[in-house]
Formats: structure tokens, C-alpha cells, sequence
């Protein structure tokens, strides 16, 4: 049943986090847990060095498959789908053959392309957000890649489809369709479509309800300070954070011996830093998987990893999900008023923020990347008079422009 006859949109669970720290099996445990719970999951991976059936130990063939009731999964093809994509601008350029400018066109055939990273991120989340609205599932669980990767692709849309409007405003394509040239009038139509799907890939990302972060990290200094920057960064793309996952823990051996105390020092440090962890995060749930004698490879072994979990007497406390952007008035009326905008950056360096205005957007970066905000209507009529940090929100103070205040 797709979604178009009633059934509703899966809920997306993106899992984030730097290589080898045990992303992909986390996602495919909880996937397999959640598919025995309500018996319809999606498992994706969008990394191009995929695993997923490496950890299942399943052959995931060349598209959607099938590994146990209740769990599909997919290894997307992202250069397949950008030859796909590509090929539709190939034949348009073709079809402009006979125009008076095709001598501009010298496109590549589509099989000739070898990998453009950005498009092809962009168009794997979009084949997610495809497949999400499909209706088939309760849940699409997504192994994204590494840090970087993941979150330059989950900023990819809002600055795509930002440039892609500036570039060639709607007021412009509604003037070229309206035109008598009808290969122009493809473009506009390829244009406004591509526009439509990063309109839904964004819609997805940006609601709350439905499209939720899990951050997996380890239990070492070098995971701490991963993790600062992946919950600085999935707060400004405004994300909500489902759970943290710290992989790795040694087990308590309880032993006598040189070897023991040895384990015992290391689990000790690590432990030190999970109650940082648990300091640092209050949205959400701090979730410890102890370290495994043997590595989980397959559905028994993963299973049974999450039911050892399942069964741990310390269960995570529930977090506290924040509103990312609250707006409200501060003072006065009119053009004395002050209205103020809290930005939630829980764990951002403060030396690295930096704030611009762009005619109605606000551009606020972090710890190394930037979010365009689109203001609230009153608040584009406004300055900003002050901005503060206090250590979880970006505090900004707006005052009416009295040039464009209504009077």
C-alpha cells in the first residue's frame, strides 16, 4: 500500500557518526530490533563504501531486499541514480539539437561519469525521502557516512535549492514556461522538478515529528570531542536527537591478575568519560553497549547484542527535546518594541560563532558550518540590536527598522 492510499509516512532515523566507531552495526541491530517489534523496517545505506550486508552477513544484491520478516534493506547505488538523473538532462540537451545555440552543449554520455560526491549525497538522501513516502514501511532507518560527509549532505538541500531559486527566480521560470519556445519550456519543467524534490528532501529533514538523529560514538577522548561537534552540528541543522550511543565500553571482568587490572584501568577511563557524556547530553538518551568478545556479524549475533542491551539493569534516562528556534517579545510596542529569536546550540564553541544577514535569511555558523535561517515575516522588518551566547542558546535582540515598519 504506498502512502498516496492512506497509509502514512515512515518515521526516518538517521544514525551519524565517525568511522569505525560501530554506526553501521548499531543501525542494523536496532533495525532488526524495531522490525521484530512492529514488523516493518527499512534499513539504508547511503555510504558509498557500504557494509550493511557485510554485518549481516546477507547478499544485498543490487536493490531492495528482503533479510528476515519484517526488515528490508538497500544499499543505495548512488552513481547509478546520478546517471539516472543525468541522462534526463542528456536527452534534453539532444533534443535542443536543432536549436541555434547547440553548438554550447557538449555533455558527456551518461555511462562516461565517474562520481560528482556532492550530487550524488544529495540524490541518495532524495532516493530516502522517495522511499520513506512510499507507505511500505513504519520505519526507515539510515546508516549515513562518516561525520563530515553525513552532514554536508544533510545541508545539501537547503543550499541547493536556496542557489537554485536565486539563480533563476520562480517569477523568471513562470515567464520562460509561459514563452513559445518549447525547449525552453523542458527546462523549466526539469528545473521546477528538480526544485520539488529538494522541497521534500528538506520538508523531511526539517520536520521534527517524523526525522529524528541517533549519534554513535566511542569512549575515549577522541569520541568526546567527536561528539561535541556532531551534537553542535545536528542542532544547527535543527535536528532532533533521539539517542546518544557510546560503543565499545569494556566488560567488568572481575578478575585477579595483571591482565585484569589492565582492563579494569582502560574501563575506568572510558567510564570517566560516559559520565561526561551524560553531563554533556540532556535532550536525549545516553544508551552504553559494552564490547563484545567477538564481533556481531549476522542477524543471531546482532540480535543477541540487543537483547544483552535490553536487558541491562541501568536503563538511559529520557531526554528533554528542545525547540531548536523560539521566537518571542521581549519589550515595547510598535517601532520601540524588542522581539527576540533563541537559536538552541547546546554544546557550541563560542569562538567559532559568527552571524550574518543576507536580505531575509540569517546566517549562523558553529564549530565549522554554517545554517541559513529564513526569518519570521515580522522579524525581516527588524535589526539586530545585540547577540549573546550563554552556553545553550544564541540570544539575538531585534528592533524595528523604522524605514519598513508598518506604521
Amino acid at each position: 500500500m504506498s502512502a498516496e492510499s492512506g497509509t502514512a509516512p515512515a518515521r526516518v532515523r538517521l544514525f551519524l557518526g565517525k568511522g569505525g566507531a560501530g554506526k553501521t552495526t548499531l543501525a542494523a541491530a536496532t533495525a532488526l530490533t524495531d522490525a521484530r517489534a512492529d514488523g516493518s523496517v527499512l534499513l539504508v545505506s547511503i555510504d558509498q563504501a557500504h557494509s550493511l550486508a557485510d554485518v549481516l552477513a546477507v547478499d544485498a544484491g543490487s536493490g531492495l531486499t528482503s533479510v528476515c520478516d519484517g526488515l528490508d534493506i538497500l544499499e543505495v547505488d548512488s552513481l547509478g541514480l546520478l546517471e539516472q538523473h543525468y541522462a534526463s538532462l542528456h536527452r534534453l540537451a539532444t533534443f535542443a539539437g536543432g536549436h541555434e545555440h547547440a553548438g554550447q552543449f557538449d555533455l558527456p554520455a551518461p555511462e562516461e561519469l565517474i562520481g560528482l560526491p556532492a550530487v550524488q549525497e544529495l540524490l541518495a538522501l532524495t532516493e530516502v525521502a522517495r522511499l520513506a513516502a512510499d507507505g511500505r514501511w513504519r520505519t526507515v532507518i539510515v546508516d549515513a557516512p562518516a561525520s563530515a560527509d553525513a552532514f554536508r549532505s544533510i545541508a545539501s538541500p537547503r543550499t541547493f535549492a536556496d542557489y537554485m531559486d536565486r539563480i533563476w527566480p520562480q517569477h523568471s521560470r513562470i515567464a520562460a514556461a509561459t514563452g513559445s519556445d518549447p525547449r525552453l519550456m523542458m527546462v523549466v519543467a526539469l528545473y521546477d522538478r528538480i526544485l520539488g524534490g529538494l522541497g521534500a528532501l528538506r520538508d523531511l529533514l526539517d520536520d521534527r515529528t517524523r526525522t529524528g538523529a541517533t549519534l554513535v560514538t566511542t569512549p575515549d577522548r577522541a569520541g568526546f570531542a567527536e561528539l561535541r561537534r556532531l551534537r553542535s552540528w545536528t542542532a544547527m541543522a535543527t535536528l532532533r536527537l533521539d539517542a546518544v550511543i557510546v560503543n565499545g565500553l569494556l566488560p567488568d571482568l572481575g578478575d585477579d591478575g595483571s591482565a585484569a587490572e589492565w582492563v579494569a584501568a582502560v574501563r575506568a577511563a572510558q567510564s570517566a568519560v560516559v559520565d561526561e557524556i551524560r553531563v554533556l547530553v540532556t535532550e536525549a538518551p545516553v544508551v552504553v553497549y559494552e564490547r563484545r568478545n567477538n564481533e556481531p556479524i549476522g542477524l543471531r549475533a546482532l540480535g543477541e547484542m540487543a537483547q544483552d542491551h535490553r536487558d541491562d539493569r541501568d536503563p538511559p534516562r529520557p531526554g528533554r527535546d528542545v525547540e531548536p528556534v523560539r521566537i518571542g517579545h521581549d519589550t515595547g510596542t510598535g517601532v520601540d518594541a524588542v522581539y527576540t529569536m533563541r537559536m538552541h546550540l547546546p554544546v557550541a564553541d563560542p569562538s567559532s560563532l559568527t552571524l550574518g544577514r543576507v536580505a531575509d535569511d540569517l546566517v549562523v555558523g558553529a564549530d565549522g558550518i554554517r545554517r541559513r535561517l529564513r526569518l519570521a515575516s515580522g522579524l525581516r522588518r527588524c535589526t539586530v540590536s545585540e547577540a549573546e551566547f550563554d552556553g545553550t542558546d544564541l540570544l539575538l535582540r531585534f528592533v524595528p527598522d523604522p524605514a519598513v515598519w508598518p506604521k
